[in-house]
């Protein structure tokens, strides 16, 4: 062989070797994003407080997809519609997983759950098993009854103790207690709200276990020194503490299920719990049902069917009473429609296409759930040119997407007709209205929240007029939201109720 040909071939390998190692050491093309600091990365830039607003002004900047370092986390930031349905659609099989951050392991059973737990085989089941038992229409309708008490109880109450005397009703609390009636009976054939200092306990439990959920753990971002950080401030022992009160209760009530001669509240009422029981002892069920299996997802329930529920009705009656003409218009329609009635069922509210666009309105201004539960990548991909690297913690800004400018015309204005003619809906296919999510992902409650919701405001705005009380005016009415998961109002909604209809 020639000295020509053996140059050539040597050159040949050294320029496909060097141009190889340059192409391997490259490093990829990551989506815009803030500079962060050494070790915390962009943790000291972010208000945990407000972080949808906080996400919101970065966007202005970066865009609608935004790259950051939360410590050691790689994380992505979507804040638009079309990077929405890239994220939950497109690539939904790549963004479909959830981040192992530690107070989700430790209340969803350390993945045993449908709302926190990994994507997994065991994962599907469960999505399966929850929706047929009790997450599906039919299932939903099965519980019609129990809402339809509760509502009952609930609009007696304020006839009774507050439009009689004229007293100022605070709808936060009061619809709390009603959506966790709601869903205890729903989940476990009981209400506590009856029951004086056990009521009490529990409603403290509750609201303990729920602000755990959205707690900082620097374990999450920081693995090498935040397990020493979290145990010195106390929030180690203050989770692990929670968590054996919540598992205690939930497993005296499976006990109490399981008792011969346990007496239901409603003889013939079958709660979720009964029907998981019931599948525990189906030879054709797939799943080898447990305590440990039941818990979690009672778990989801009781955390996630409480605050979101309650919170949608009163950022809808907040909505409505700074704006008098959406309201009359509102009330107007409904009784019209069904004036004489003593009470608006659940059937009702779909011949009232203002009402289901003012509860549309409501979740597109004001979601329950303003950053989505987060997903993790379980791979890498790339989305618009850039590599999303796997293990990416992934927050969708839904308070951002339902104020992009390019999906909504006038997007900071409460304006209800907007939905009128529009196949806009927030099931999880438009990705300009995403209060429950979409894809995999997808909320499981979405019926629940959705039937209880029209029931509530329906009847709430149908029955009764609602005044400010004296000296109050609606201008003084905040739009302010409180920190946390689930977007509660700053300061209380208190109004005046005013009896219009007796309920029967």
């Amino acid at each position: 062989m020639s000295p020509f040909v053996i140059l050539s071939f040597a050159l040949f390998l050294f320029f496909f070797l060097f141009k190889k190692h340059k192409t391997t050491s490259e490093k990829p093309t990551l989506p815009p994003g803030p500079k962060g600091l050494p070790f915390i990365g962009n943790l000291h830039q972010l208000d945990s407080s407000s972080l949808g607003v906080n996400f919101h002004e970065l966007s202005k900047k970066y865009g609608s997809l935004i790259f950051l370092k939360l410590g050691s986390r790689p994380t992505l930031v979507v804040s638009s519609a079309k990077m929405a349905k890239q994220v939950m659609k497109t690539h939904d099989i790549e963004f479909c997983n959830r981040p192992s951050l530690i107070s989700h392991m430790k209340f969803s059973y350390n993945g045993l759950d449908q709302v926190f737990a990994p994507y997994r085989e065991y994962w599907r089941h469960t999505k399966k098993l929850s929706f047929i038992q009790f997450l599906s229409v039919k299932r939903v309708t099965m519980y019609s009854s129990v809402r339809k008490y509760e509502v009952t109880q609930m609009v007696k109450k304020i006839s009774k103790q507050y439009a009689d005397s004229n007293k100022p009703v605070n709808l936060h609390d009061l619809l709390t207690c009603l959506t966790s009636a709601i869903v205890c009976r729903t989940a476990f054939g009981r209400r506590f709200e009856d029951e004086g200092t056990e009521r009490s306990m529990f409603h403290d439990l509750l609201k303990e276990a729920q602000e755990m959920t959205i707690s900082f753990f620097y374990t999450d971002y920081l693995p090498f020194l935040g397990g020493i950080v979290d145990k010195f401030t106390g929030m180690m022992g203050r989770l692990e503490q929670t968590f054996k009160s919540l598992d205690g209760f939930f497993q005296s009530i499976v006990d109490e299920h399981l008792d011969p001669e346990r007496k239901k509240l409603h003889p013939h009422e079958e709660d979720v719990i009964d029907a998981l029981i019931d599948l525990k002892n189906d030879p054709y069920c797939s799943m080898d049902l447990s305590s440990e299996h039941i818990k979690p997802l009672i778990m989801n329930m009781l955390l996630a069917g409480t605050d979101t529920i309650a919170s949608a009705v009163v950022w809808a009656m907040t909505a409505l009473m700074k704006d008098p003409r959406v309201m009359k218009k509102v009330q107007e329609e409904i009784r019209k429609v069904f004036g004489g009635k003593g009470f608006i069922e659940e059937e009702d509210v779909q011949k009232l296409p203002y009402l289901k666009a003012v509860i549309k309105e409501t979740m597109r201004l004001y979601p329950s759930l303003p950053i989505l539960l987060p997903r993790e990548t379980m791979k890498e991909c790339e989305i618009e040119g850039y590599t999303i690297p796997n293990k990416t913690l992934v927050f969708v800004n839904a308070w951002a997407i339902h104020r992009d400018p390019e999906a909504w015309k006038n997007p900071e204005e409460f304006y209800p007709e907007r939905f009128i003619g529009s196949d806009i809906d927030f099931k999880g296919q438009d990705f300009e209205l995403i209060p429950f999510g979409s894809g995999r992902r997808v909320c499981p409650g979405l019926n629940m929240a959705v039937a209880t919701v029209d029931l509530l405001l329906a009847n709430l705005l149908y029955l009764f007029d609602w005044e400010m009380p004296e000296g109050v005016k609606r201008e003084d009415i905040d739009l302010d939201g409180l920190p946390g998961l689930v977007q509660h109002k700053k300061h209380p909604l208190c109004l005046v109720a005013k009896t219009r209809i007796a309920c029967v």
